[in-house]
């Protein structure tokens, strides 16, 4: 039953393999620095920026939704 006698119609969705590559990569790379020791020695110091950047990029946004 399709409902109001139109056919069931599934969305195209295209995904660009490079784009998902070039995030993978970056991802895979800050998980890295994050298990690395100089990642908890400037977090201890408090010198540390790229994560901590991301994740009030995150915060920002999640409180604008």
């Amino acid at each position: 039953m399709s409902g109001f006698g139109e056919e069931s119609k599934s969305p195209k969705i295209t995904v660009n393999l490079s784009e998902v590559a070039k995030l993978t990569k970056k991802y895979k790379k800050l998980k890295k620095y994050m298990k690395s020791p100089m990642y908890e020695i400037k977090t201890l110091s408090g010198t540390e920026t790229v994560i901590t950047n991301l994740l009030k990029e995150l915060e920002s946004d999640e409180s604008v939704d």
